[in-house]
């Protein structure tokens, strides 16, 4: 093995020893085998490009091309032209999951589940590092400078870890690049012979290859790991630095019981609705006989960004002693007012203040903040819930069906912010909500076809089971497996009622509680719940149910009961089994109902710009037809380059001396060329008779081949070496000939190699690092000339 592609192994080793410390951060390290053989490929390319050879920038320029095409491979395959070239759509599917997997970092605690932005982030981030190590160490030939993207990536790992076993990942890394640095070093010494050999060995020992300085290079790297490993265990620990554990929520609690956090309200909900130990969260004593739509309101999550639902950053104030109404809330829509005592439990520490909603005004001590958006209240200097007793007046709001479906349009401005959707999300989130509410005449209705599809009619089962899902395409998932938990039947119902144009935002809470003999309603952490929340102008934003058995499905959504309060006895609420319900909805024909109404209805008048709007544009397709013909033309560039070539070098001439010269040469090297695409290699070294004999010979040709090849032998002597060459006439035939004898000498695999793979089109890559050496070969000339020339101008 040559010393460069011994330190290449190297370097590939010592980024894998590096990324063992990331190890920790994770929950499963399967990640790591994926990691293996893209490292591989990056480094396999690397060594490829400067056996070729290719010059240095030439060199990382391709390594960083196989990067990019790797991670589409792996990552945005669905999403990638022919599933390896990346184009736009890949570019956004990056930067979605990217960003998801930022916000992943910051929710989770370590070890974090390997979600798909997570993955992306350590696989992208390793083949990063492994990119800079092979340049520093590899291309450029120094190994010292390659450290520091290894402790770069070291460093990372051990300040977001726990620090359990930081010793052992900082001695697996330090371990690789001191084998990075002993590679190094060994190869510079074997290029110096034996001259730093050691004098006291005896001419019959055998060279083992391990000189004085190697062996003293291992034993000082040995030393200093020691050293950094045993030193600091007698210095004083220093604590609470930057990077020091910061607990799982925003509030002062340690993140136990099952809390959620204020960041993240769903972050801990899968968890709680899972629990074996349901403990009792709140307790209330409430003004209303009935409890049907005693929602405990926490926070609305009213920014989508494609990924996710999360609470958007607004401006708090101090709490006000009575609340301003409700925004949208007009005069003539049925309301009663509620008064609810709340008490939270000793060990419930949130940050924000459960609250029925709207509420109007709120009487609790401590250091409480309002926010008028979301009309929410959260702590302040890390006041939270815990053991508080407080008490909310609120509205119960009834408006009727024909309120909601005559409301008029709502403001441009409320309309702009909460009907944005990403270009991210799956196109069948919003053709799905089209087929569902097709023949709707109005928002309304097509609210309600969307929240009895999920809860009735749509096949949907309720699991708590089913992990929450993450990246651009989790929506899309759901509404294929048809399995999931109020999380995704409320991010599901909103996002579809945004592309339909309907304002929409996501709450997150409790369901009405258990009723207790002492008349109190217990609220427990199974009740634990998120829904959608809609806007309609003259009411407000306005609740919809669209988990199956969870929650009551509200009044004025069960056109069968017009007014009534009463909750839908088939859609029991809370502490009920988490497990997944033995039968799903019954059905109604969906599909054969809903080619009916495509074929005699249209979509509403607020869902049909959408429908026209999503579509791709005549530039896409123009875009496409490029895309397809660049697909087409990478791997056919060869053989296009080959036949260009051909016909230049065994086409027309001038008639001149000169001419005729160049046309003999130009036809020897197509000679040469050709017989190397057909497994015979060049040997620049040989006389052209001499070469002619050997391409004779190895390719096997016959009499009349063989007599072809050394009539353009003789021709090429004869410009080379007489005096006054004769014109030679026919060399092109000759070669076209010979190019025949060689087909049919050699396997049909060959052929197909010489015709789509031409070896001899490597000299394409040689021409491009000629020209660019000669091109910095001249920048560094002009460069002198300029330095030189400068003193010239400077005064005596």
């Amino acid at each position: 093995m040559s010393g460069r592609a011994r330190l290449a192994l190297c370097a590939v080793a010592a980024t894998l020893m590096a990324s063992c410390a990331l190890l920790p951060l994770v929950d499963k390290p399967s990640w790591l085998l994926e990691l293996v053989p893209l490292v591989a490929v990056q480094a396999g390319v690397g060594a490829a490009a400067r056996r070729v050879p290719l010059g240095r920038p030439l060199t990382v320029a391709a390594q960083a091309l196989a990067t990019l095409l790797l991670l589409t491979l792996v990552f945005a395959r669905e999403h990638a032209v022919a599933g390896l070239i990346p184009g736009p759509d890949a570019f956004r599917y990056f930067a979605a999951v990217l960003q998801q997997g930022g916000q992943d970092v910051s929710q989770y605690t370590i070890p974090a589940p390997l979600t798909d932005g997570i993955r992306l982030m350590l696989i992208g981030g390793v083949l990063l590092i492994g990119l800079l190590v092979d340049t520093l160490a590899v291309t450029f030939r120094s190994a010292a400078p390659a450290g520091l993207p290894l402790l770069a990536l070291y460093s990372v790992a051990a300040g977001l870890s726990n620090g359990g076993a930081d010793w052992l990942w900082f001695l697996v890394a330090a371990g690789g690049y001191l084998m990075l640095l002993l590679a190094e070093g060994r190869d510079r010494l074997a290029q110096w012979g034996r001259v730093f050999g050691s004098p006291s060995r005896s001419p019959d020992t055998p060279d083992t290859g391990a000189v004085a300085p190697v062996r003293t290079g291992r034993r000082i790297g040995a030393v200093a790991l020691g050293v950094a490993l045993f030193v600091p265990l007698a210095l004083p620990a220093m604590q609470g630095g930057l990077l020091d554990a910061a607990g799982t929520g925003v509030g002062a609690g340690n993140g136990g019981g099952g809390t959620i956090s204020a960041v993240n309200p769903l972050v801990s909900l899968r968890d709680s609705l899972n629990t074996d130990n349901d403990r009792q969260v709140l307790s209330l004593k409430t003004s209303t006989n009935d409890i049907s739509n005693l929602y405990l309101r926490i926070v609305s999550l009213d920014d989508f960004d494609g990924t996710t639902w999360k609470p958007a950053q607004r401006h708090i104030v101090g709490v006000p002693d009575t609340f301003p109404a409700p925004i949208g809330l007009s005069p003539d829509v049925k309301r009663s007012t509620v008064r609810t005592s709340v008490r939270a439990a000793d060990w419930y520490a949130q940050d924000w203040l459960p609250m029925p909603y709207p509420p109007s005004g709120v009487r609790v001590d401590g250091n409480w903040r309002y926010e008028p958006v979301g009309m929410t209240l959260v702590g302040d200097h890390g006041q939270t819930t815990r053991g508080k007793t407080y008490q909310v007046t609120s509205l119960d709001v009834q408006p009727t069906a024909e309120q909601l479906a005559t409301a008029p349009e709502p403001p441009g401005s409320l309309r702009r912010e909460y009907t944005k959707v990403p270009s991210s999300l799956p196109k069948v989130v919003a053709r799905t909500a089209l087929e569902v509410t097709a023949g709707a005449k109005n928002h309304y209705e097509e609210a309600v076809k969307l929240q009895d599809y999920f809860a009735v009619s749509g096949g949907f089962q309720y699991d708590t089971q089913v992990q929450v899902g993450r990246g651009p395409d989790a929506i899309a998932k759901f509404l294929k497996k048809k399995q999931g938990f109020c999380v995704h039947f409320s991010f599901a119902m909103a996002a579809m009622a945004r592309t339909l144009g309907i304002p929409a935002r996501v709450a997150v809470g409790f369901a009405p509680g258990t009723p207790q003999a002492d008349g109190t309603v217990a609220v427990s952490l199974k009740d634990a719940h998120a829904w959608p929340e809609l806007y309609f102008e003259g009411v407000g934003w306005t609740r919809f149910e669209p988990t199956p058995t969870r929650g009551t499905a509200p009044s004025y959504t069960q056109s069968d009961t017009p007014g009534s309060s009463l909750p839908d006895e088939t859609l029991p609420s809370k502490n009920r089994s988490s497990a997944p319900s033995s039968a799903a909805s019954p059905s109604e024909s969906c599909s054969s109902r809903l080619v009916k109404l495509q074929a005699c209805g249209s979509p509403s008048a607020a869902a049909a710009p959408h429908s026209g709007g999503s579509g791709p544009g005549p530039w896409w397709y123009v875009l496409a037809g490029l895309g397809a013909l660049v697909v087409l033309a990478v791997p056919l560039s060869p053989m296009l380059w080959r036949a260009r070539v051909r016909s230049l070098r065994l086409g027309g001439h001038a008639r001149t001396e000169e001419g005729a010269a160049a046309h003999v040469l130009a036809t020897w090297q197509e000679l040469a060329d050709s017989a190397w695409d057909h497994g015979v290699p060049p040997d620049e070294s040989l006389t052209p008779r001499k070469a002619a004999t050997r391409i004779v010979r190895l390719g096997h040709l016959d009499p009349a081949a063989g007599a072809a090849v050394h009539r353009v032998a003789d021709a090429v002597e004869q410009v080379l070496y007489a005096p006054r060459p004769r014109p030679a006439a026919g060399a092109a035939e000759d070669v076209r000939r010979v190019i025949e004898g060689l087909h049919g000498t050699v396997s049909t695999r060959t052929r197909l190699r010489a015709l789509f793979l031409p070896r001899s089109s490597v000299r394409v890559l040689w021409a491009t690092s000629a020209r660019w050496s000669a091109l910095r070969s001249r920048t560094r000339a002009a460069a002198a000339r300029l330095t030189a020339r400068r003193p010239s101008h400077q005064g005596g």
